[in-house]
């Protein structure tokens, strides 16, 4: 199993080039299934998700090619994949492909929607909290859809097709709004869905289905208006870049100190984000070509954070955050308000010698001047890299064990850094 060795200590200066948005690839090509034509999607990200969800997307018969390099291509540019499901030859997503990863749950919406029919395995995948889907099977049963649950698989069958309806989430949920979103584009009449989540993620999903033919109105407010339509065709749509990916590498900075350009960013996504960060002392400008990040010499200064649905301070973040709190100069306070079970990252932190205690769902961190290098082991996601930002400031070496996680949602790590200074590499084996 893959390792990540850092030893820290040092600034990062270079530029770091932004990825497509792993948040938005993913339900962009389970998009492709609403569709006999080929969906084209530029700037996806090459990541184990992508990897995956192309196996369960594959399992119903869809098609995808991977172009390749092309002249003039950059080196960190994502991947274009051809997405062609001219039959579904199979509406079941199997236990052992949708186990791994939850997004992957989502087939069940373009499957209902277009063939009527659909068998999906409950999710499996990450191990932040429940995540449950009830809120999801309530959006298809709105629409229409006959929901069962046997032997572990969700059943929907809808005979003649899904119908328009008013669908009001009890909260904001994004996985529900973006399978809301999916199985209204078909279904007949309109389908006004209340109390929707506002991410960037969800609106690149609906201009890439208004590209395809839906008439969808009002995706990034809480009030998404959906006519429906009888068939949707193909269309070539971007990713957006990665706002994750972004804060994340912006706190790395923030942590080591230096001065890194991070090409392709968007500011307007992740702006609490960066704003939390000019708090924390960062400097933080914006130019044609990006986001720069720079903090030269002054320290970090400690911040009071909760985490928020969009446009609020991502959950996505907090893990990050907090490492960076660890050597800020007072105490800090993040409170989680989306996911229980999200601080896992905490007791790994402390092998560095951050002090972190705990109470419900708030975070005390008490900043040191220096943290040290450490064995540590990734829980999730978000939390594996917490730990890179920590080792990449710590003294000494660290060793991030379980990497199999980064790779889910971070391309080239280890590549992007290095070519800014760090002193990280993978060990493979």
């Amino acid at each position: 199993m893959d390792r990540i060795r850092i030893v820290g200590g040092n600034k990062l200066n270079g530029i770091i080039p932004i990825s497509g948005a792993k948040n938005a690839a993913l339900p962009l090509m389970i998009a492709g299934l609403l569709s006999e034509d080929t969906l084209i999607l530029d700037n996806v990200p090459r990541l184990a998700d992508v990897a995956q969800l192309q196996r369960i997307l594959g399992n119903h018969g869809v098609d995808i090619m991977s172009a390749g390099k092309r002249p003039g291509d950059h080196e960190y540019q994502g991947q274009t994949l051809h997405i062609s499901a001219a039959d579904i030859i199979d509406t079941t997503a199997p236990y052992e492909l949708v186990s791994r990863m939850r997004a992957s749950f989502w087939v069940i919406a373009p499957l209902v929607a277009r063939m009527h029919e659909a068998k999906v395995s409950l999710p499996g995948g990450c191990a932040i909290g429940t995540r449950p889907v009830d809120l999801l099977i309530m959006a298809l049963e709105k629409l229409g859809a006959e929901m069962t649950i046997d032997g572990g698989y969700v059943i929907a069958k809808a005979p003649g097709g899904l119908k328009g309806a008013n669908i009001d989430f009890p909260k904001v949920t994004v996985s529900g709004t973006h399978v809301a979103l999916m199985a209204a584009t078909l279904a007949k009449g309109t389908t006004v869905i209340t109390n929707a989540a506002c991410e960037p993620e969800i609106v690149d999903v609906a201009d890439c289905l208004n590209k395809m033919g839906a008439r969808i109105a009002g995706a990034g407010t809480t009030r998404i208006v959906v006519e429906g339509v009888t068939k949707l065709r193909g269309a070539r749509h971007t990713v957006l870049p990665d706002r994750i990916e972004t804060g994340t590498y912006a706190m790395a900075v923030a942590m080591t100190g230096g001065d890194v350009q991070l090409a392709g960013a968007r500011p307007e996504l992740l702006q609490s984000a960066l704003d939390v960060l000019t708090q924390a002392g960062a400097i933080i400008s914006v130019n044609n070509e990006g986001i720069r990040v720079a903090r030269n010499g002054a320290g970090i200064r400690p911040v009071t954070v909760s985490t928020a649905p969009f446009p609020g301070f991502p959950t996505d973040l907090q893990a990050q955050l907090m490492s960076l709190m660890a050597c800020a100069d007072g105490s800090s306070h993040i409170t989680e308000t989306i996911f229980e079970n999200r601080f896992m990252h905490v007791q790994e932190l402390a092998r560095f010698g951050a002090r972190i205690s705990l109470d419900g769902e708030t975070a005390t961190i008490e900043g040191i001047k220096k943290l040290r290098g450490a064995p540590v082991m990734a829980t999730d996601l978000r939390a594996s890299v917490s730990l890179v930002i920590a080792g990449l400031a710590a003294e000494g070496e660290t060793m991030v064990n379980r990497v199999y996680h980064l790779d889910r949602g971070f391309e080239r790590l280890e590549d992007k850094l290095s070519a800014c200074g760090a002193t990280i590499e993978r060990i493979s084996g």
